[in-house]
C-alpha cells in the first residue's frame, strides 16, 4: 500500500500565497475584497446560502483540528444463505467481551481464549475467529473485528472491511489527522483506491479493470464506494443484549420433512426467531417485572430428529431412491423428503428410530444445558410442532413416574397373580389349549412375553390367540408392569438382553436413565398396536424415559386428535394425565389443514367452541369484532321480526272475534260453536297474545336505541365482557386431568386478509406459529403464571 499527496490540492491545504492559485484549487472558495492575506487563509462562510460548499468546508476543517480519538472497535460474525453473505453485529455486551478477551491475549503461543455469546448458545475462539454453536450442529462462522465500513450503490448495508485493510486505513487516517493533511491516496495490492478527501468525506474506487468499458478516463471511475470509520457512523441495529438469568427452558420439536416455513428455513432458524418474538414480549409485557429483577427470559432450543431418520445411519434414502420413478423428480423428492415421514413414524423399524432420537436429544440438551448453566433451578416444558406434537404425546404417554421408575429399574421381578395356567385356561373356556402350553414349558409369566407370532407356531388359532394374549397382559399384570410387559413382549431373547442390561447397570451403580433397551433390527415386522387402560393405541415400540419431568406440552397445529381414531380410540378416559407431564396445551390456527382437537374426544357429550387466543395488543381483532356484532345483530333481527310477526298476525286474526258481541254479526251456529271451540283452546295463551300484540310497535320503536346500545356502545366492555365468559368457562367446564382439569384446545385469531380466502392460506396457517406473537406470549403466560409473575398489559 502506497500513501501520496493528491495531485490536484484539495479543501484542506495549507493557505497559498497566490489567490489566484487559492481560487483554482477553491473555485467555490469565496473571498472578500480588500481582505488581508490573514483573512483569506481563512474560509468565509456564504450566509446566503447554508448549504454552500464554503460552509460544509468549514466544518469540515473545523473537525479536521480535532485532535485524533483511536476507533471503537465492534465484533460482527458472517452469516451465509445461500448465495447471500451478510454480516451481523453481536450485542453491545457480548463485543465488550470478546473486545476485553482479545486486548488479553498476549501471545500467539498461548492457547485460544473461548468466550460464550449470544446467550451461551454460542462459544467464539477469538484467536481463531470462529464462532462455534454449542446445542446443535451448525457449521462454523467467521468472526471479525470491526472498524472500517463500506458499502456500495447498490448494497443495502455497510459491510465491514477485513482487519488488515481496516487497520491500514486507520494507520492512514491518524496520519492525516494528526499532520492535518487530506487528500491522501492509497493503493492496495488488491487493485482499490482509497482517497481520504476529510475526515468525513473517504471514498473507495474499484480498479480501472473492473470498471465498465465505455469509462473513458480513469478520472470517470463511477460507483465509488463509501467508506465509513466506527460502527456509529453506519446505520446498523445492534441487537439488545440477553438477561443472563434463565427462568425456564422450552424444547422444541419439528414436525415432517428438514423445512418448517414457507420460506424453508432450518428448526434452528425457526426456533431463532421464537425466541426473538419472545424476548420482545418479554420486554413489552413484563417490562416492571424485569426492571424488578423477577424475570430473566426464557431459553428455547431445537430438537432435529429428520436428519438422523434420513442419515447414512438408516439408509432409508437411498432404499427409497431406489425404488422411486424418474418421472416428476421434484414432486418425488419432496415427498420422500417430508410426506414419507408420517409413514416412517407408523412403522415399528423408524418409529423406533425418531423416538429415540429425540428422547436422546432431549437428555443431551438437558444436561448440556445445565452445565453451561449451573445456576439454573427453573423448570422445563416441551413444544412439538404438526408430527413432532405427536412423537412427544407418545412419548409423554410411555414415561414412568417416580415410583413406577424405582420399581422398574430396582430388579424386582413384576409378581403375577397366583393363579395357574390352568385356572387362567378354564377361566377363559380354551382348556383345550392346555396340553399345547404345558408341552412347551409355558407358565403365566412366560407367557406374558409371548407375541402373537409365538402362539401362532405353536398352532393356535387368531380368536384364541388374542383371548389369550389380552388376557394376561390387561389382567394379570400389576398397574405398574403393564408397559413393562409391551416392551417385554418382543421375545425371550430380548427379555434375556433386558435382564441382563439391568443387571448390569444395578451393579455399577448406573442412573435409571442411563441404561436402554434395544429393540433387535428386522427386515420386516408387523405393526402392532398396543391398547392400555386409557385407551391410547400406538406402535409397540421401547419408549426411553426422559431424565426430567416437563411442566407443560404444547402442540402446534397438532394431528393427535386425529391419529387417537385412527388408531381406534374413540374417548379418553377424563380421569386420564401424562405420568410426568401435568399440563397439556392444544394450540392451532383456524384455517391450519393438519390440525385436530382434542376437548371433543374428552367431553364428547358437551358442544363447545376452542378458547380464542387473546392479540398480543389486547382485545379481538377489529374483523373478528365486526364479524360477531354482524352475526349476532342478524340473529337477533331475525329473532325479533319473525317472533313480532307471528304475534301480530295472531292478534289481527283475533280482532273480530274479540270486536262483537255474541250473538251479533248474523254469525250461523256452526260458526258459533267453532268458535267457543277455539276460544276454550286457547284460552290461557289468548291473554299473552293480547299483551304481545298490545307491545308490538313499542318494541318496533325500541330497536334502534337497543341496536345502539347492544351493538356500538356495548362493544366497548367487549373485551371485559368476553374475559369474563371465558373465566366462567374456566370455572365451569371441567376438561378432564389432561390439562388439570383447565381448557385444553387454544385457537389463533386469524388475520384481515387470512380471512377473505382460507384457502389460499391453508398451508401459511400451518406454518405460522414460529412467528406468532399470540402464540409466543400463550407460552410465556403459562410459564409465568407458574412462577407468580402476572402479565402486564401494555399501553396502547
Amino acid at each position: 500500500m502506497s500513501v501520496s499527496e493528491g495531485e490536484e490540492g484539495g479543501l484542506f491545504r495549507a493557505a497559498p500565497s497566490d489567490n489566484s492559485q487559492d481560487l483554482l484549487d477553491n473555485p467555490t472558495k469565496t473571498v472578500a475584497s480588500g481582505s488581508t492575506p490573514e483573512d483569506q487563509a481563512s474560509p468565509v462562510v456564504d450566509e446566503a446560502s447554508p448549504s454552500s460548499a464554503s460552509s460544509f468546508e468549514m466544518l469540515d476543517m473545523e473537525s479536521a483540528h480535532t485532535p485524533y480519538q483511536e476507533v471503537q472497535p465492534h465484533w460482527f460474525f458472517c452469516r451465509r444463505a445461500d448465495d447471500n453473505t451478510s454480516w451481523l453485529p453481536f450485542s453491545r455486551e457480548d463485543s465488550d467481551k470478546l473486545e476485553n478477551a482479545f486486548t488479553n491475549i498476549s501471545d500467539e503461543g498461548e492457547e485460544d481464549t473461548v468466550v460464550a455469546v449470544e446467550g451461551q448458545r454460542y462459544d467464539v475462539h477469538v484467536k481463531e475467529r470462529k464462532r462455534y454453536a454449542v446445542y446443535w450442529e451448525q457449521a462454523p462462522s467467521e468472526v471479525r473485528r470491526c472498524t472500517w465500513f463500506y458499502k456500495g450503490d447498490k448494497d443495502t448495508r455497510f459491510m465491514p472491511y477485513p482487519e488488515d485493510f481496516s487497520k491500514d486505513l486507520e494507520e492512514a487516517y491518524r496520519k492525516s489527522v494528526t499532520s492535518d493533511e487530506w487528500k491522501k491516496k492509497l493503493d492496495f495490492p488488491t487493485g482499490e483506491t482509497v482517497i481520504l478527501h476529510n475526515p468525513k468525506l473517504i471514498m473507495q474506487y474499484q480498479p480501472i479493470g473492473l470498471q465498465d468499458d465505455w469509462v473513458s478516463s480513469p478520472s470517470e471511475h463511477t460507483r465509488p464506494r463509501t467508506v465509513k470509520r466506527g460502527v456509529d457512523s453506519i446505520s446498523v441495529e445492534i441487537p439488545d443484549g440477553e438477561p443472563e438469568k434463565v427462568d425456564h427452558v422450552v424444547f422444541m420439536v419439528h414436525g415432517i420433512g428438514p423445512a418448517c416455513d414457507l420460506r424453508f428455513r432450518s428448526i434452528i432458524q425457526c426456533v431463532n426467531d421464537f425466541r426473538s418474538v419472545s424476548l420482545s414480549l418479554l420486554a413489552s409485557h413484563y417490562k416492571r417485572a424485569q426492571q424488578e429483577g423477577q424475570v430473566g427470559r426464557v431459553e428455547f432450543l431445537p430438537v432435529n430428529w429428520h436428519s438422523a431418520l434420513h442419515g447414512d445411519a438408516t439408509g432409508v434414502d437411498e432404499d427409497i431412491q431406489r425404488i422411486t420413478l424418474p418421472s416428476i423428480s421434484r414432486l418425488r423428492h419432496f415427498t420422500n423428503d417430508t410426506l414419507l415421514d408420517l409413514f416412517f413414524y407408523n412403522s415399528p423399524t423408524y418409529c423406533q428410530t425418531i423416538v429415540d432420537t429425540v428422547a436422546s436429544e432431549f437428555n443431551r440438551l438437558h444436561v448440556l444445558f445445565k452445565q453451561r448453566h449451573p445456576e439454573f433451578s427453573g423448570t422445563v416444558s416441551v413444544v412439538g410442532h404438526s408430527l413432532g406434537s405427536l412423537i412427544l404425546f407418545d412419548l409423554l404417554t410411555n414415561q414412568r413416574d417416580e415410583s413406577q421408575a424405582r420399581q422398574g429399574i430396582s430388579g424386582e421381578p413384576c409378581h403375577l397373580n397366583c393363579n395357574t395356567l390352568e385356572q387362567t385356561l378354564n377361566k377363559l373356556g380354551l382348556q383345550q389349549y392346555l396340553d399345547v402350553l404345558q408341552k412347551e414349558n409355558l407358565d403365566l409369566e412366560s407367557l406374558a412375553l409371548c407375541r402373537d407370532s409365538d402362539l401362532k407356531d405353536l398352532g393356535i388359532p387368531l380368536g384364541p390367540r388374542k383371548k389369550i394374549l389380552n388376557y394376561v397382559r390387561r389382567k394379570w399384570l400389576p398397574e405398574d408392569c403393564r408397559m413393562g410387559a409391551v416392551c417385554q413382549a418382543q421375545g425371550p431373547q430380548l427379555q434375556a438382553e433386558v435382564t441382563s442390561t439391568q443387571d448390569g447397570n444395578e451393579s455399577s451403580g448406573l442412573p435409571p436413565q442411563q441404561f436402554h433397551l434395544h429393540r433387535p433390527q428386522s427386515v420386516t415386522s408387523a405393526v402392532d398396536y398396543e391398547y392400555f387402560d386409557v385407551g391410547i393405541g400406538q406402535v409397540s415400540i421401547d419408549y426411553p424415559q426422559l431424565q426430567f419431568h416437563p411442566q407443560t406440552f404444547f402442540a402446534f397445529g397438532s394431528p393427535i386428535g386425529m391419529f387417537l381414531t385412527v388408531r381406534g380410540l374413540k374417548r379418553i378416559d377424563p380421569n386420564y394425565t401424562f405420568p410426568t407431564c401435568k399440563s397439556f396445551y392444544n394450540i392451532y390456527h383456524p384455517y391450519d389443514p393438519v390440525a385436530y382437537r382434542i376437548e371433543p374426544m374428552i367431553v364428547s357429550e358437551v358442544d363447545l367452541e376452542p378458547m380464542l387466543i387473546p392479540h398480543h395488543k389486547g382485545r379481538k381483532r377489529m374483523h373478528l369484532e365486526l364479524k360477531d356484532s354482524l352475526t349476532r345483530m342478524s340473529m337477533d333481527l331475525k329473532n325479533n321480526v319473525l317472533g313480532s310477526l307471528r304475534t301480530a298476525w295472531q292478534s289481527f286474526a283475533r280482532l273480530p272475534v274479540a270486536a262483537l258481541p255474541p250473538g251479533e254479526g248474523g254469525e250461523t251456529t256452526t260458526e258459533k260453536t267453532l268458535e267457543e271451540t277455539q276460544a276454550s283452546a286457547a284460552v290461557t295463551a289468548s291473554t299473552k297474545r293480547e299483551d304481545k300484540g298490545a307491545n308490538f310497535w313499542t318494541k318496533i320503536l325500541a330497536w334502534s336505541s337497543a341496536i345502539h346500545r347492544h351493538y356500538f356502545r356495548g362493544g366497548f366492555d367487549e373485551a371485559e365482557s368476553s374475559e369474563s365468559v371465558e373465566e366462567r368457562e374456566h370455572r365451569e367446564i371441567k376438561m378432564g386431568m389432561l390439562n388439570g382439569g383447565r381448557r385444553i384446545d387454544y385457537v389463533l385469531q386469524e388475520k384481515p386478509i387470512e380471512s377473505f380466502n382460507e384457502y389460499l392460506f391453508a398451508i401459511q396457517s400451518h406454518l405460522c406459529y414460529w412467528e406468532s406473537e399470540d402464540t409466543a406470549l400463550l407460552l410465556l403466560k403459562e410459564i409465568y403464571d407458574n412462577l407468580g409473575v402476572a402479565i402486564e398489559q401494555p399501553q396502547q
